[in-house]
């Protein structure tokens, strides 16, 4: 192997890549656990109150369940792309990539579990605001899917013009 592939491809790379998977699945997966935990006592005491809208307030927690699903798609993308020795361009994309989306994700749970705690329980008390509680869940979720956005374009640029590693 010469000293231009050497530069290139190190053999700790595909380290970065992983690392960039692990964070993806992670930080989305934290961010979800977090804004169901948050709304979801809302979602119990309001149903003592109004069992007639229990089904209707657990939009909150099915939101934040798909920020989950959002890390699992760029962590299998990132994952299919992992190999032994790998560029180091490709693994760093991957590392920021995983971040990206994972980072995201987590802020968006902590987002949707504090507007469906505060949404749920003054939806139960007025109807009405409801609709703005949606409203305000789906601006939160929208802050994952820009990190997804990202994450994926991140990842289609990863090999374009990348020195390919020889053994």
């Amino acid at each position: 192997m010469d000293y231009y592939n050497q530069d290139r491809c190190p053999v700790y790379a595909s380290f970065f890549g992983a690392i960039g998977c692990t964070f993806a699945i992670t930080l989305t997966v934290l961010g979800a656990s977090y804004g169901t935990a948050k709304s979801a006592p809302a979602i119990f005491s309001s149903g003592i109150i109004r069992p007639d809208r229990l089904m209707q307030n657990t939009l909150c927690a099915v939101m934040a369940q798909i920020l989950a699903i959002y890390g699992v798609v760029a962590a299998v993308i990132i994952s299919g792309d992992l190999a032994e020795r790998m560029a180091l361009h490709t693994a760093f994309l991957q590392l920021g990539a995983g971040l990206s989306v994972g980072l995201c994700g987590l802020a968006a749970g902590f987002a949707i579990g504090i507007v469906g705690d505060a949404g749920v329980r003054a939806s139960t008390q007025q109807p009405r605001l409801y609709f703005g509680m949606v409203l305000i869940l789906i601006f939160a979720e929208v802050l994952a899917l820009y990190g997804v956005i990202v994450s994926i374009l991140m990842l289609t640029r990863s090999t374009l013009g990348v020195t390919q590693c020889r053994y």
